[in-house]
């Protein structure tokens, strides 16, 4: 197996650090403006250079390049090196986007992509319900077409970052008396509208990344409606398929795996570096194999899509791999800092990996990990059912 990239590639690679090297951080004057708005003077020279928004068209805010996931791959090594910014917040870039992409109108791509994409509209996901679970198509709040207008009431739960959101994406009950999958529509809908009821949820983290939202008579128009009319299960496969790709993805396991290696250097275990132990660097290993068969997956998976050509069923796994990889490295950093464990959680994921409150959040997040983008139980009946060509689920055909 050879991984290096060809001279061409290579080639490539010094056109993106150059244009970093030039473009971030912001100096001059520019340095003095917000975060925010430095991050959108960014992205938009990084979209006009072909860097970022790649498949999307000009007309739909986009740089319109040819498809090359290996360019792709390389943009986004260079710009997590860089530190410089990709995706603008919310779920609207690596969700929405690309669900309209495949299922919106010529208008809806219009009006929705290009503010989506420059930061200027942010989106969160309406999909979980109290009584739900993963059962997406029991799904619960209603949609009545009242003229030119859909009425919408019910609860959704679980929403990430609901409160800094001007819209969410959300399946709706649109045909009561439609079989199951068959009476959901999927809408976009403004929530900064009265009738729209924000409610965050407290993690034992101490965050309230996620909310409750409350929906009592809100409304949305016509043209807000993606797909047609009780075929909103559908549309919603494509937004699940795009959520769980960036989630548990196998680069962002490994970075984790180097901070959990530099807390085993620094950390004193009886005298001496724990990495030192026979134990730990028993448990090390046994995550490190994981890791790098994680990695290589991927980079096999990458292949395929490079030659065209369909990986197969194990693209079902990543995400199921990803979370449990997560979870044994977020119990061995635990272990590692002892007492330290005791700490106050640190404000968010990825930070020091010597302050001990990063490895209480690594924690306590990996266990939410197994929830995101549809749990894990969920997930083993997927692989089970669809790539290993298992029966459904006891469970599941016994409550038909």
């Amino acid at each position: 197996m050879d991984l290096r990239f060809s001279e061409e590639y290579e080639a490539y690679r010094s056109e993106v650090k150059a244009f970093l090297a030039d473009n971030w951080p912001l100096e001059g004057e520019e340095a003095k403006l917000t975060l925010t708005e430095q991050q959108a003077r960014f992205r938009a020279r990084a979209i006009g250079a072909g860097y970022l928004a790649r498949a999307i068209l000009r007309k739909y805010g986009g740089s319109e390049q040819p498809a090359d996931v290996l360019k792709g791959l390389i943009i986004r090594q260079e710009f997590g090196k860089a530190q410089a910014p990709l995706d603008p917040a919310g779920n609207g870039p690596t969700m929405l986007v690309p669900t309209l992409l495949e299922h919106g109108t010529e208008e809806q791509k219009e009006r929705i992509i290009p503010p989506t994409m420059k930061g200027e509209l942010v989106f969160c996901q309406g999909y979980s319900e109290p009584g739900s679970g993963s059962d997406l198509a029991s799904v619960q709040t209603r949609a009545e077409l009242v003229g030119d207008e859909w009425v919408i009431n019910g609860q959704k739960t679980w929403t990430s970052g609901a409160k800094q959101a001007d819209m969410i994406f959300m399946l709706c009950r649109s045909e009561p008396d439609a079989p199951k999958h068959a009476g959901i529509s999927y809408f976009m809908v403004d929530m900064r509208q009265p009738g729209v009821d924000v409610r965050p949820l407290k993690q034992m983290s101490g965050d309230s990344h996620f909310n409750e939202v409350f929906f009592d008579d809100a409304r949305t128009t016509t043209d807000n409606l993606v797909g047609k009319r009780g075929e909103g299960w559908i549309v919603s496969r494509s937004t699940l398929k795009h959520e769980r790709n960036t989630v548990g993805n196998a680069q962002g396991v490994a970075m984790l795996f180097e901070r959990l290696v530099m807390l085993a250097k620094n950390v004193d275990l009886e005298g001496r570096p724990a990495i030192q132990d026979a134990t730990v660097r028993e448990r090390l290993g046994e995550i490190e194999g994981y890791v790098r068969s994680h990695e290589y997956s991927g980079y096999r998976q990458l292949t395929c899509d490079a030659r065209r050509q369909d990986p197969g069923p194990v693209v079902t796994m990543n995400k199921l791999v990803g979370t449990n990889i997560g979870k044994m490295m977020g119990k061995l950093g635990l272990d590692l800092v002892g007492d330290g464990g005791l700490s106050a959680p640190a404000s968010r994921w990825g930070g020091d990996p010597l302050v001990s409150g990063s490895w209480v959040t690594q924690f306590m997040g990996s266990h939410a990990q197994a929830i995101a983008g549809g749990t894990s139980n969920i997930q083993r009946n997927i692989i089970g059912e669809r790539a290993l060509g298992l029966p459904r689920d006891w469970a599941a055909q016994s409550s038909k």
